[in-house]
């Protein structure tokens, strides 16, 4: 009796240890949104322009038919908080009047520091 509790004992542990050894892969949905193409959109731009710039709105409004919402989501596995960005545009007469952006970057994500010099070859 002694033995299997010890078994179950040694098997929960196990269990335990390999379930945070599980992979979660990157989970990516909507448009992505960059800040140097959201700097392009500009009051007057047609619907197609708008379309052609940032892609067929995520979220149709069934109810005002002026307002395109633009939606992006980024879960890195289970390291980080996800990123979320939005933008809306708004028409009128088929013509941008005023659009909002929310958590858009200004510019690119910068690459690490450079460090030091690498050798591929070591001198002999």
């Amino acid at each position: 009796m002694h033995l299997i509790f010890t078994r179950l004992a040694v098997l929960g542990v196990l269990a335990l240890l390999a379930s945070g050894c599980v992979y979660r892969m990157d989970i990516q949905q909507g448009n992505y949104l960059e800040g140097k193409t959201v700097d392009q959109l500009q009051v007057g731009m047609t619907r197609s322009q708008v379309r052609y710039l940032l892609g067929t709105p995520m979220v149709p409004d069934l109810f005002d038919k002026d307002r395109w919402d633009y939606l992006y989501y980024f879960q890195h596995g289970r390291l980080r908080r996800p990123e979320q960005r939005h933008v809306v545009v708004y028409f009128k007469d088929d013509k941008v009047t005023t659009f909002e952006r929310d958590n858009v970057p200004e510019a690119a994500p910068l690459g690490p520091e450079p460090g030091a010099p690498i050798q591929k070859f070591p001198k002999i």
